[in-house]
């Protein structure tokens, strides 16, 4: 049987209940659920107390929310009865006249049963009615309201489910079934139940009965809300914390490169080492006389220089910076500089400089060749082309 999609949502919210506070199924009204979880190999965690004489979940999983317990009226529960399923008869047999008069005979029996107040005589003089005529729903919803006054309610369910699957609109087998799951605690069912009795057929009992359902049931809801609320105010809090985690990763990446270059450019432009390439290392570049002295060097070895144009609010520069970086340790006998064109104004000047990055390619203290953009392919394949 495929339940619809209202039964499937409370049953979702009722198993992330349980995901979250495995120690409700120490519930007696639950014990039936807990032990068909064992029955499979599940293991429901105990419930103990704290110093405080607090209950806490040792499976705990959300460390940060706190659920409050829910206050219901649960005086009116009973134990889960746990007795064999009763007989039920086969609702495609077809039944004869003959039979659906003994039916009626037998019901009749149990009508004088349950007036005398011999609950299992009257389930006995049932049973025998509905194997009879398994094909009517009242019968079924009759001994359900017997097994109710029994304090039997899972039996009292399995006969009011035969009953609404007679007849869909059996406002007994609905009602039965409400008062059923409210003896064990199942309020939402049980309103639930109970609402849709009272709208095909209501009756004073339903309304005295849902006046002490309802509040219980909608403490519940309340109750599902608030904690799907701050799960879901968790995960955004989640997701935030692991944004801010990675951006100040990628800022921290950022400036050990940063500061790694601004090491390597201090090095290359001491003055005991202005006329020296430092092979391997990068060369920063502070003005113009500093880079004709640089070039100069070059060409006096016949290498191949690059002179990189950035900036420090440049996007595409704080991408391609670190692969610039790397390069000298491939290329050591290449010239590899570096200037800011914020801080080096009339370096970027002279060379007319319009966007940034750009990288332009020197040999013999001419210009051979340049790359606009962060496109490390380009770069490096031209490297490779003038470097020989």
């Amino acid at each position: 049987m495929i339940m619809d999609n209202e039964k499937l949502q409370d049953l979702k919210h009722f198993v992330e209940l349980c995901k979250t506070n495995p120690s409700i199924l120490q519930n007696p009204s639950l014990s039936f659920f807990k032990n068909f979880l064992e029955s499979l190999g599940a293991q429901v965690p105990p419930s103990v107390k704290s110093e405080k004489g607090e209950e806490e979940n040792l499976d705990e999983i959300d460390e940060d929310i706190i659920e409050s317990d829910v206050e219901l009226d649960n005086s009116d529960t009973v134990e889960p009865d746990d007795d064999p399923p009763q007989q039920m008869g086969d609702s495609l047999s077809e039944v004869t006249d003959e039979n659906r008069d003994a039916a009626q005979l037998a019901k009749a029996k149990a009508l004088d049963a349950i007036f005398e107040g011999k609950f299992n005589e009257a389930i006995n003089h049932l049973t025998e009615a509905i194997l009879l005529n398994p094909s009517s729903a009242i019968l079924y919803a009759t001994r359900a309201n017997v097994f109710i006054k029994l304090k039997k309610p899972n039996a009292a369910i399995r006969d009011a489910d035969a009953a609404l699957k007679v007849n869909p609109d059996s406002a007994k087998g609905y009602k039965v079934r409400g008062m059923a799951r409210a003896m064990l605690g199942l309020w939402k069912e049980a309103a639930k139940d109970l609402r849709v009795a009272s709208m095909i057929d209501f009756d004073e009992e339903i309304a005295e009965i849902l006046k002490k359902v309802e509040p219980n049931a909608q403490k519940i809801e309340e109750h599902c809300r608030k904690y799907q609320r701050l799960r879901e105010e968790k995960q955004l809090r989640k997701i935030e914390r692991n944004r801010q985690q990675r951006q100040a990763e990628a800022k921290a990446a950022y400036e050990k490169s940063k500061k790694k270059e601004q090491q390597s450019e201090h090095e290359a432009s001491d003055p005991d080492s202005a006329s020296d390439l430092s092979d391997g290392k990068l060369i920063g570049i502070h003005s113009v006389s500093e880079l004709e002295t640089k070039l100069n060097a070059a060409s006096r070895a016949s290498r191949l220089s690059v002179l990189y144009f950035t900036a420090t609010w440049c996007g595409p520069c704080r991408f391609i910076s670190p692969f610039y970086t790397s390069l000298p340790g491939k290329y050591p006998k290449v010239a590899f500089l570096k200037a800011d064109i914020d801080e080096a104004r009339d370096v970027a000047s002279k060379w007319n400089v319009s966007s940034v990055p750009a990288f332009f390619f020197i040999k013999n203290g001419k210009e051979v060749d340049r790359v606009v953009g962060a496109d490390k392919n380009s770069l490096e394949k031209k490297i490779a082309q003038y470097a020989g």
